[in-house]
């Protein structure tokens, strides 16, 4: 099969081999130790967790998380018993925008643990399984981010893109002589207008325990309109 994303394969397993060995804070080296699933393991064998990250800006440079929500699911389930959501108190300010947005306020951070406290349970959440978002700069950079300005390291791990996805099949659905013609363009890659083209219910945005099922819900949808369960993972983690 063509590979989606014209971009390099990323051996993840030998990668997570080589930074348990340098990762320094226990929780990252335990995260690593639990390795990744081989590039061939085909999407119906695959362990997932999709993870959305509200935050108090789009800068992962000097903003902040506020709220973390985790969702473990496979290609045939999704296993709301044992989802997670945290709130947490970030270093950076709540802006009012951010507030009118995420429907955190002040009052709901004040007493919040710091990421610091809660990484462990946050990366065992993570740990073994690929991790599913939808818009990989936020999950993927935001954590990052974090745990360097807290710990002295970041973190990298392997994802799948539902907003990717998306915008792959928009642009090859709207190429092509006969749709420039047409004037046809792109539809919106946002996670709730993406989820109505699939007949996917509206659910209310900016919830980070919510977003994360409603990720879970689209990769399942995207899977089994675009993809045979049996394409190897490593077609489509970035």
């Amino acid at each position: 099969m063509k590979r989606l994303f014209q971009t390099p394969r990323i051996p993840w397993p030998n990668k997570f081999a080589s930074l348990a060995h340098q990762a320094k804070d226990h929780r990252l080296v335990d995260y690593y130790q639990c390795g990744v699933m081989p590039g061939n393991t085909p999407l119906k064998d695959i362990e997932f967790v999709a993870l959305d990250i509200e935050t108090t800006g789009l800068d992962p440079e000097s903003d902040g998380i506020v709220s973390i929500g985790t969702v473990p699911f496979s290609l045939s389930r999704i296993r709301l018993g044992k989802a997670q959501h945290w709130t947490v108190r970030p270093k950076a300010k709540l802006e009012e925008g951010s507030v009118v947005i995420h429907g955190i306020t002040h009052n709901d951070i004040v007493d919040a643990p710091k990421l610091n406290d809660i990484l462990e349970e946050v990366l065992s959440a993570l740990s073994g399984k690929i991790v599913v978002v939808h818009y990989r700069r936020i999950e993927r950079e935001f954590l990052n981010n974090a745990l360097d300005r807290m710990i002295g390291e970041g973190i990298e791990f392997p994802v799948l893109d539902t907003l990717q996805i998306e915008s792959d099949y928009q642009k090859k659905a709207s190429s092509g002589i006969i749709n420039r013609i047409k004037g046809k363009v792109a539809d919106s890659v946002r996670l709730g207008q993406t989820r109505r083209r699939y007949g996917l219910p509206d659910y209310p945005p900016h919830n980070a325990l919510t977003d994360a099922i409603a990720t879970a819900e689209l990769l399942q949808a995207q899977v089994s309109y675009h993809f045979s369960p049996d394409t190897d993972i490593e077609d489509l983690w970035l």
